[in-house]
């Protein structure tokens, strides 16, 4: 994420309102930092998203594309995104750069495979070598856990990825290491994948691996329903929640996970507290503005979701509210709201309440404006239209249009989708994407340490 400078040339987004175009590399970026590759959004189908990726990438160049690549894998936490950027900029050469690029953004074994089945996605063609030499790097990193955990039987397997870049062992125990994978014989990890794949009882599985401390905070949120099932005690289930370590875990995953087991929400929102306490506060008094149009509602984040943009709106919301000294909250839809600025799960229901038809922001703009404040924080998919009049779209009145300038240059517009265009730019911060990553990125701002 960065500051983007204000674009020049008028375009219209996905409701067809006047908004202003980006620079290549503005629209990369917002692609980028939003994107599910290939998955569905509710304006846009994942083919299309690829595809302008991939033509933007020649004009933006190898080094910002790189440099974005990176930011997405470290930052943004996406895989699929930084690996089509990387196929794109092999298309390209640049020497040495590639295999750093490959080293870094690589960071789990199955990427390896993943990457390759992309870069032949289009037909199968030899190595470059630097492309070769960034693998062959990239391999040397994983030790037989995990090696073992993403050792999958996939049309390209991590043993093909070893023999076609040749790489070459830091030392004897990576080399005998290396023959275990050729020969089928690395040690099988202690997980909960492995456990339940073997045929074990679920709910001794389950109860065993929390006992070890073997459930990891993320395993036992995404696997809650399945314990459920199984029948593991809830005593035991309340155990982990409470034991498990989230300092990692950003709000979304216990909003998803309260929404299978509802039983356990009392639970899943302490440990929600938890995750954030120690979260330094951003001072002074913050304008928290959350889109609930349809289309905030209609598309998930991702094709194995089940859960929508708003869940994740929320999710940032609910960061926002705990690290704000003084927030009042808005949400807009075919008009503003204020909501009572509550916290965790509570935040997100009062916001739920609000769902409507149309996108008009600028009338909760224009609310947060006339109450004032010091930052506005703005979630959105970025695809506003003007305000409504007896059903009718109209661009009539001067407080209501799309965008309305926001009174600070503490202003950040927050796009957590992939369209195109979009509003936000002139004197908003444009932030494209989702994390819990855009609070450490406003915080650093405003200390002047973030560069244009």
């Amino acid at each position: 994420m960065r500051v983007n400078t204000a674009p020049t040339v008028k375009s219209v987004n996905q409701e067809g309102t006047v908004v202003k175009s980006l620079s290549p590399e503005q629209e990369l970026r917002r692609t980028v930092m939003a994107c599910l590759l290939w998955e569905e959004s509710f304006y846009e189908d994942g083919q299309t998203v690829a595809e302008r990726m991939t033509a933007l990438i020649k004009k933006v160049g190898f080094d910002k594309t790189a440099a974005m690549a990176i930011e997405a894998r470290e930052k943004m936490k996406l895989r699929h995104v930084p690996l089509l950027l990387a196929r794109e900029l092999a298309k390209m050469g640049a020497g040495r750069k590639m295999g750093d690029l490959l080293k870094r953004i690589i960071q789990r074994p199955d990427e390896l495979t993943e990457f390759l089945a992309l870069y032949w996605k289009d037909g199968k063609r030899p190595l470059a070598k630097q492309v070769k030499l960034g693998l062959a790097r990239a391999f040397r990193k994983f030790d037989e856990y995990s090696l073992s955990k993403y050792n999958q039987d996939h049309a390209i397997k991590l043993r093909d990825v070893l023999f076609m870049v040749h790489a070459k062992p830091k030392d004897e125990a990576q080399a005998a290491l290396w023959k275990r994978l050729v020969s089928g014989e690395l040690k099988a990890p202690d997980t909960w994948e492995v456990a339940l794949s073997g045929g074990a009882d679920k709910k001794e599985s389950f109860t065993r691996l929390i006992a070890e401390g073997k459930l990891f905070a993320l395993a036992t949120l995404r696997n809650l329903r399945n314990m459920m099932e199984a029948g593991v005690d809830d005593a035991v289930i309340r155990k982990a929640l409470a034991e498990m370590k989230v300092e990692r875990v950003l709000p979304f995953r216990f909003i998803a996970a309260a929404k299978y087991a509802p039983r356990f929400e009392p639970e899943l929102e302490l440990a929600m507290f938890r995750c954030l306490k120690d979260a330094p506060k951003l001072p002074g008094r913050t304008a928290l503005v959350v889109d609930t149009s349809p289309s905030m509602w209609h598309a998930n984040i991702s094709a194995k979701s089940e859960m929508n943009r708003f869940e994740a709106a929320a999710a940032l919301a609910i960061l926002c509210r705990e690290v704000c000294e003084d927030v009042r909250v808005y949400a807009f839809n075919s008009q503003g709201y204020e909501v009572a600025p509550r916290r965790g799960f509570a935040l997100r229901d009062a916001l739920a309440n609000t769902q409507g038809n149309a996108s008009c922001g600028g009338y909760a703009v224009d609310m947060a404006n006339k109450a004032g404040y010091d930052r506005i924080i703005v979630l959105t998919d970025g695809e506003w239209h003007y305000s409504v009049v007896k059903g009718q779209i109209t661009g009539r009145d001067d407080c209501k249009v799309v965008s309305p300038k926001p009174l600070t240059d503490r202003a950040y517009m927050v796009n957590v989708a992939t369209q195109k265009n979009g509003v936000g730019y002139g004197r908003w911060t444009a932030i494209d994407g989702w994390s819990e990553a855009i609070i450490e990125y406003i915080r650093a701002a405003e200390l002047g340490t973030v560069l244009d």
